[in-house]
């Protein structure tokens, strides 16, 4: 089974992003695997474990991208490819998926899975989007993958709702995002690590993909810093909870918030 991973590089989770000269910026904070897309590499580990085949792992970006392609060569997967394009100008989730689409087009892998979401954009919004430029089944938030019937082609995956677990049976190629309760994403080896370090990885173009460049339909005409707001923290306290819940009341009806 040949399994395709989607993954994107973000700002370390403790980066103080701030705006400047009407640009995002995060400093000298390190560039990481988003914290998602480590989930979506174990799943895919695991699936190649389970059922045999291979893992690549593919990124849309500059050279910036190399953090998150040679994290998850480090954790296991065989093959890494990077996708970048001088005609590639800010693209949004949408113009990414086009992208995306047409690399797995490319690739024909018989699984495509993806984080829940990137911590940076936080829209979601890719995984499905792919999906439905490709045309084919998109499960989100999968926790498990049960059997797979070769026969007929098709996976059984579970996932979780608010009060019930869900089981499906996905006919394949399908497009799938992982959810945190999958499994704990498991650490690089040394070995891994310098296997990655080693790894020549390829830089496909626009042009190898046989696309031209996708229009952005979202754009930032202008990026502002909000203005930083004061906060106090006030503790009522009381000699019982009756107490203290009187005081409670009179403050929220002095801040005027009852």
């Amino acid at each position: 089974m040949n399994i395709l991973v989607g993954v994107k590089v973000v700002p370390d989770t403790a980066a103080q992003v701030r705006v400047e000269d009407g640009r995002v910026t995060w400093g000298d904070a390190p560039l990481v695997l988003n914290p998602w897309d480590e989930f979506a590499v174990e799943a895919a580990l695991q699936a190649k474990e389970k059922f045999g085949g291979r893992v690549q792992v593919l990124s849309v970006g500059d050279e910036s991208a190399l953090e998150a392609l040679r994290k998850a060569l480090a954790m296991g997967c065989q093959e890494a490819i990077r996708i970048h394009d001088p005609a590639l100008n800010n693209p949004d989730a949408l113009a990414t998926a086009r992208v995306l689409a047409a690399a797995v087009q490319k690739l024909q892998p018989d699984l495509v899975i993806f984080g829940r979401q990137a911590i940076d954009g936080d829209t979601a919004l890719t995984p499905a989007a792919v999906a439905r430029f490709l045309g084919w089944p998109f499960v989100g938030l999968v926790t498990a993958f049960g059997d797979f019937d070769q026969a007929s082609g098709t996976l059984t995956v579970t996932r979780n709702l608010e009060e019930a677990k869900q089981v499906l049976r996905v006919r394949l190629p399908a497009v799938f995002t992982i959810a945190k309760e999958f499994a704990e994403p498991r650490y690089p080896t040394f070995l891994g690590i310098r296997k990655a370090n080693r790894a020549k990885i390829p830089v496909w173009s626009l042009a190898d993909l046989g696309i031209q460049a996708p229009e952005a339909r979202v754009q930032w005409p202008e990026v502002m810093q909000p203005p930083k707001r004061e906060v106090q923290c006030e503790f009522i306290t009381g000699e019982t909870p009756q107490e203290i819940a009187a005081k409670l009341v009179d403050k929220l009806i002095e801040e005027k918030v009852l």
